[in-house]
């Protein structure tokens, strides 16, 4: 569904990603991990064409198909038209506008009525207390009730693929067991294949079938999760376990994928 092939993205004269290389199969989850940092947002913008300025393209050097057609030069919008959802780190809602305002912004490349209908009440149908609050203002809303949005507002597209960007950013843990919950309901049930960036390893890797692990723009590891909750060092380091070793962990961690 998704080949991203040897990209190349800079901030400036900081190369932050460095001949990033990775598939999604569809119907997969798929899971970016790693620390602040790591490139992980970097990846989901550019495959998003949202560094794209007159003078600048991104990436740079590389190749992302989508379906089968190259993306790396189309518009966002045309991005968003041949099937892949966004949900931005942050949320990002627009606060001023009422809930059910910015669920159906999400559907501003779509012009089938009926179609824009039957997915609002879709969106209902996962997210009930966005319908209780549908002429609420979206700032106005919690934290975990704006994540809810943000998803709602992406899946309004239709998107085969929906790509998610630290969805349990600042949400309890009883949240962001539902809002995981749900993900998982609309890859299972909706067919939508998910790319997952997110710090909360744990979680990422219980409901992801592959992940991938990036250091400093790079991959350097990629396996199906419950390979990787065996890595004595990885569940040191990302997961917590045996805190007091982390740091030695860390840097025998590092010196193995140093020479991958």
């Amino acid at each position: 569904m998704l080949k991203v092939n040897n990209i190349e993205t800079w901030y400036d004269l900081i190369r932050a990603l460095h001949g990033i290389s990775f598939q999604i199969k569809q119907g997969d989850v798929v899971a970016l991990l790693g620390s602040n940092g790591a490139g992980k947002t970097t990846i989901l913008k550019t495959i998003m064409r949202l560094f794209y300025d007159l003078k600048e393209e991104q990436p740079e050097k590389g190749t992302i198909e989508f379906m089968g057609q190259c993306i790396e030069r189309k518009d966002t919008a045309e991005i968003v038209k041949m099937g892949i959802g966004y949900v931005p780190e942050g949320r990002e809602v627009f606060p001023e506008l009422s809930v059910l305002e910015n669920i159906t912004i999400g559907a501003y490349t779509r012009n089938d009525r009926q179609g824009i209908k039957s997915d609002i009440e879709n969106v209902f149908h996962y997210f009930p207390r966005l319908k209780e609050r549908s002429n609420q203002q979206a700032g106005l809303m919690s934290g975990g009730e704006q994540q809810m949005l943000a998803i709602g507002r992406a899946l309004m597209s239709r998107p085969k693929l929906l790509m998610l960007d630290e969805p349990s950013l600042g949400l309890s843990p009883i949240l962001t067991k539902e809002i995981f919950g749900i993900i998982k309901d609309i890859n299972e049930k909706d067919g939508v294949t998910i790319l997952l960036v997110e710090q909360n390893v744990n979680m990422a890797l219980k409901y992801s079938s592959f992940a991938y692990l990036l250091e400093n723009g790079r991959i350097v590891r990629a396996d199906k999760p419950e390979v990787l909750l065996e890595d004595e060092d990885i569940k040191e380091f990302y997961l917590g376990i045996a805190a007091e070793q982390s740091v030695k962990g860390y840097k025998r961690y590092r010196r193995k994928v140093r020479f991958r």
